[in-house]
């Protein structure tokens, strides 16, 4: 069953090739997948029946990502890439490396051309991954041919079978001068990095000369290999075709917000996606500039050999303050690699507005729902109160703030009643209404446009008594109304007219939300407390501690347990005498053993 924030984003999927990245509650990228449509693949996760491990992988989905890419070729290179960075745990068949061959040259006094799972930082040069595995050998064996290296185990006395053939140059028997070697590998480099004109040239000769002479599998030999130099040597926009570090920005700038997108190239492959959003307050070419700048101003990111930026941008002046070439590439593959980070900027914006109108329509427009039920102006900020205590006893009050219909932690506040020692709604509602608006008053601060009670009329008359009697402003007052079920049932206005939200719109939604939220952040801060005086009572019990001494303990260790796993000598540094010291050690594990039989009396 898809969540909400799915089920909005499934509805913004490109029709387009990609890969996309699942990811769980923590945010942590399970699985990674690729597509030529990603949106008819992305959502046959949530829209059909799934069985076996593919309904447990659905079941563990929070949220997801997209990358678009020009063809599906590229999605499945990009997967692999994807797929070996983050280890998602259920990627079982690449996760150890790609599942697919790279060619290698390694990197000894005699090379040799390898076909290896895997790259390792041994200084050898690597090629691929190539889907094609058959494909992948049978370049190997040509190149074997066609430039030779070592094909033997090294020294032998003697010249190895591979040196008759023609597919070794002699390190078996003879010192192969490392000249020798350099041009070999400089011309296996140029072949794998794309430049196979020469051979594919000998080889349509090759074919041609054994067709007309009737040999027809010959030519059928010859055929084969141009057709997997094709599958394996063919340039790709997500696999360079250089080792050259470099990090690709493009942005996309529309309705006041600038995306920005930056690709790293690395080992020859797209290794890392970069992607911000954020408003636009100057032009976006000099934001653009301004991101660059910081981006590489971070202690964790390394400057590339090379970077790429689009044409509008000075790259002049990048170039001369980073240190390295900046450039705006004009045609080829470096140019597709931009125009492709330029679109999924842009596709990155628009999901954004996308989400952002659905977001209004179930934040600021709930809110106004609200407001307009109890014949109020719109407003933005809400502040809502409920108490707590247990028999009378550690009473405490907690004010959540919610703006735009969204939660805002950071103005929450939590109260501890000073004037109020047994249950009392009006008093206890009198006492935190006056402390947190002569405070706001005093500091100029902002009000809000309704304070939401959780009660009825007790609380609400008490509310607005405060507000109009003592401190002359008019907030307008609510109480949100439970039922026998201690469930949101109602919205009742200033003068206790209950008025009846629809249970199934969002206005409804978001006061069930802000109820829950204030009753939550209440009993939390009520159960600290409770606690804390619980355990401040037991230490006071122990002969020799009173409330300085409590205090002393209670800011430095904060639980029993700790207090009794601290040394007697720890405990003297506190400014404690030895004896009391050595009384506290002995009696905090008394206290807590008599906890642990408690809490298994309470579990049986």
């Amino acid at each position: 069953m898809a969540t909400e924030h799915i089920e909005r984003k499934l509805k913004l999927l490109p029709d387009l090739p990609g890969c996309y990245l699942m990811k769980d509650v923590n945010g942590h990228i399970i699985y990674v997948g690729k597509a030529k449509n990603l949106k008819n693949r992305v959502r046959s996760y949530f829209k059909s029946k799934q069985v076996g491990k593919r309904a447990q992988l659905v079941s563990e989905i929070r949220d997801f990502e997209t990358i678009v890419t020009s063809t599906d070729k590229e999605a499945f290179l990009l997967e692999i890439t994807l797929i070996q960075k983050h280890q998602p745990y259920y990627n079982t068949k690449l996760k150890r490396g790609t599942g697919y061959p790279y060619i290698k040259i390694t990197n000894e006094r005699d090379p040799q051309l390898k076909l290896v799972s895997k790259i390792k930082k041994d200084g050898g040069y690597y090629f691929g991954p190539y889907p094609n595995v058959y494909a992948a050998q049978e370049t190997l064996q040509l190149l074997q041919k066609v430039y030779p290296l070592r094909r033997c185990n090294g020294p032998q006395k003697r010249p190895c079978l591979y040196y008759h053939m023609g597919q070794c140059l002699g390190a078996c028997f003879k010192e192969v001068p490392k000249e020798k070697y350099d041009a070999q590998i400089e011309k296996i480099k140029s072949f794998l990095n794309g430049n196979v004109a020469p051979i594919k040239n000998e080889l349509k000769r090759k074919m041609e000369e054994a067709s007309s002479k009737m040999e027809f599998e010959r030519a059928a030999e010859y055929r084969d290999q141009i057709r997997y130099i094709a599958m394996t040597v063919e340039k790709q926009k997500i696999i360079s075709n250089d080792y050259t570090t470099r990090d690709i920005f493009a942005y996309y700038m529309d309705k006041g917000w600038i995306s920005i997108q930056v690709f790293c190239i690395r080992q020859a492959r797209l290794m890392k996606r970069v992607k911000r959003l954020f408003p636009c307050i100057d032009e976006p070419e000099a934001e653009f500039t301004s991101f660059i700048l910081q981006y590489y101003n971070q202690k964790n990111v390394v400057k590339p050999h090379e970077v790429l930026v689009p044409q509008n941008i000075d790259y002049q002046i990048l170039s001369d303050i980073l240190g390295i070439p900046v450039r705006t590439p004009q045609r080829g593959q470096k140019r597709d690699l931009l125009k492709m980070a330029q679109k999924n900027s842009r596709l990155v914006l628009k999901e954004k507005f996308r989400l952002l109108e659905l977001d209004n329509r179930k934040t600021t427009g709930a809110m106004n729902e609200i407001m307009d039920a109890l014949k109020l102006p719109h407003g933005h900020r809400i502040e809502a109160f409920d108490h707590s205590h247990i028999q009378g006893q550690d009473l405490v009050s907690a004010m959540v703030c919610f703006i735009d219909g969204q939660p805002n932690k950071n103005e929450y506040r939590k109260y501890k009643l000073k004037t109020v020692d047994h249950a009392d709604e009006a008093a206890s509602t009198q006492e935190v209404i006056y402390r947190r608006y002569s405070r706001l008053l005093k500091e100029h601060a902002q009000l809000p446009d309704l304070i939401l009670m959780d009660g009825a009329e007790i609380q609400i008359d008490a509310a607005v008594d405060v507000l109009h009697n003592q401190l002359g402003i008019d907030i307008p007052v609510a109480g949100m109304v439970k039922n026998n079920h201690h469930k949101t049932a109602d919205l009742m206005n200033q003068d206790g007219v209950k008025l009846e939200l629809d249970p199934k719109s969002q206005g409804f939604y978001l006061l069930q939300r802000i109820q829950d939220e204030v009753h939550r952040f209440a009993i939390t801060y009520h159960r600290q407390l409770h606690s804390k005086n619980s355990l401040a009572s037991r230490l006071e019990q122990i002969p020799g501690v009173g409330p300085k001494t409590r205090t002393k303990l209670l800011r430095n260790f904060h639980s029993i347990k700790k207090i009794t796993e601290a040394s007697v000598e720890e405990i003297q540094k506190l400014g404690i005498s030895k004896k009391v010291a050595q009384t506290i050690h002995l009696s905090a594990g008394s206290i807590e053993e008599g906890r642990q039989d408690t809490r298994l009396i309470r579990k049986n």
